[in-house]
């Protein structure tokens, strides 16, 4: 599932799915209900053309592209619980509610056995797996790890918005999480420290959230297995980005 302007990373989702599925659709569309009041939804990129050249090298049998889901806003709508509140949903109320609504009707519309979907999006693969157990859907989600440009920057949409300067300055992130994992060895708290300090020493990175939770729930975690999450803004552009480590155990 995506939302177009699709890059290299969407094309390692097709490749991944190419790999396992003996049918693979592609569906493109632009949500409406994961943006919030303060986000341009007429300014995220829509790149049709372009899409259907990269699924059409990438071998995807279909396209499936609507230009609405719903005719209306819809009265019903899946809750993203209280998971849905924190992280990427403190700082974007109601996003994960639209995330999922459209994931599900989605799934009900295509009824795929797998569905794949990158882990740059930590708490959008987690909501969904979620939901698909909740809910019953008979869909196995799958991750796939994030691509990387070869200076570190998670592959995104968002980087359109971008300058040049602006670019450059988004490098802080990779190296952030690249600092975390040299360090996990010495705890939670060292981690953060050296995360941290990095990303402070970019004066035009507003961080949102720096944080270390656990890859099955996002509940907050000091030992073993997490993810280091970051979310930041550069300009006026919001990204986010994350990577595994694992965590010693604590004395005592």
């Amino acid at each position: 599932m995506t939302m177009g302007a699709l890059h290299a990373g969407h094309s390692e989702l097709i490749r991944a799915a190419r790999a396992r599925a003996d049918q693979l659709i592609v569906t493109i569309f632009v949500n409406p209900l994961q943006f919030g009041p303060r986000e341009d939804l007429t300014r995220y990129p829509r790149t049709l053309d372009a899409d259907l050249e990269i699924c059409a090298h990438e071998g995807v049998d279909v396209v499936f592209a609507p230009a609405v889901v719903h005719e209306t806003a819809p009265a019903v709508r899946v809750s993203a619980g209280p998971l849905g509140d924190v992280l990427e949903g403190a700082s974007r109320p109601g996003h994960f509610d639209g995330v999922l609504t459209i994931v599900a009707t989605l799934l009900n519309l295509t009824r795929p056995q797998l569905a794949f979907f990158g882990k740059k999006d930590a708490q959008q693969l987690v909501l969904v797996r979620r939901m698909v157990r909740d809910l019953a859907f008979p869909t196995e989600i799958v991750a796939v790890s994030t691509v990387r440009t070869p200076d570190g920057l998670a592959l995104s949409s968002r980087n359109a918005y971008l300058t040049t300067r602006q670019r450059r300055t988004a490098l802080a992130l990779p190296r952030a999480l690249a600092v975390g994992v040299s360090v996990a060895d010495e705890g939670a708290d060292v981690v953060l420290a050296a995360a941290g300090e990095v990303l402070t020493g970019e004066a035009d990175v507003e961080v949102d959230y720096l944080t270390l939770a656990s890859p099955h729930d996002l509940t907050p975690v000091r030992t073993g297995q997490a993810l280091l999450l970051v979310a930041a803004r550069v300009g006026t552009t919001r990204l986010i980005d994350n990577i595994e480590l694992t965590l010693p155990e604590e004395d005592g």
